[in-house]
């Protein structure tokens, strides 16, 4: 009994320590992702800013003449 008992035990720690070396793969290929979509940010901001900067004067909002 005790025997089958280790066993089931082995097993199930086993399992666990596949399941978190899977997790830990993927966390790892997530945050290669996040890097890489955080530098695709960072570059596009730093676009937008500069065409941002080369666009005329603002417009200044005013009110129609029925108003």
């Amino acid at each position: 009994m005790t025997q089958d008992r280790t066993a089931t035990l082995e097993i199930v720690v086993a399992e666990q320590e596949r399941t978190i070396e899977e997790l830990s793969g993927e966390v790892a290929a997530q945050w290669k992702t996040i890097e890489r979509l955080q530098k695709q940010l960072d570059r596009l901001t730093q676009r937008f800013l500069a065409l941002e900067e080369q666009t005329g004067p603002e417009v200044p909002i005013t009110k129609p003449p029925h108003w």
